[in-house]
């Protein structure tokens, strides 16, 4: 068993342990309205459990095996002036806040800073960026790798974002790289392919 397998098979036993299954509710297949407490609407194809948590006001998380293993993060109209997420120290460790002028392209960068600082990321890159069209909407796609300091297991993403109304929409999903991230990267294509703002 490789080092990184064996951080992965940990991370399964924490989870288990560390979610209840009562927590969870089921996003059958199909059209799915007001994700995250928004106006964010997709039609998956496939089962997901959402999970009952408090990352931010107008953050929703999907995940077929638990949010360390594979996860969709929906982040739905992230009002001017606010942070991507609930701030865990916003004295010492203030977190980027969205700006209703801010550029398209300037969001792959809100991201990774944010990242920084809430999850406590030293090693984090955009790896990839594109102009692409969401629902008929200006959008940037991008991908990005990170580690946590925590667990020390690279994990790679993908999302898409816009700006709407001065509103920021963002997609993402991320999972460890080897294996779990192909895993379910067609199921979040889907999501995508059917996205509404």
């Amino acid at each position: 068993m490789t080092m990184s397998t064996l951080k992965i098979a940990l991370a399964v036993a924490l989870l288990g342990s560390a979610v209840p299954a009562s927590a969870n509710s089921i996003v059958p297949p199909g059209p799915v309205a007001g994700i995250a407490k928004s106006s964010i609407g997709a039609s998956p194809a496939g089962e997901w459990n959402r999970l009952s948590r408090s990352d931010g006001k107008n953050i929703e998380v999907w995940t077929r095996d638990g949010d360390s293993l594979n996860k969709i993060t929906f982040f739905g109209g992230i009002a001017d002036g606010q942070p991507l997420y609930k701030e865990r120290d916003k004295k010492n460790m203030p977190l980027p806040k969205v700006q209703a002028n801010m550029l398209v392209a300037d969001i792959p960068v809100l991201f990774e800073t944010t990242y920084r600082s809430q999850y406590r990321v030293n090693k984090m890159s955009i790896d990839s960026q594109e102009m692409v069209q969401v629902n008929g909407k200006p959008a940037i796609r991008f991908t990005y790798t990170f580690v946590k300091s925590d667990d020390e297991v690279l994990r790679s993403g993908e999302a898409v974002a816009a700006l709407v109304k001065g509103k920021l929409f963002l997609v993402s999903y991320e999972a460890p790289s080897i294996w779990f991230f192909g895993k379910d990267l067609e199921g979040f294509h889907q999501v995508v392919q059917t996205l509404k703002f």
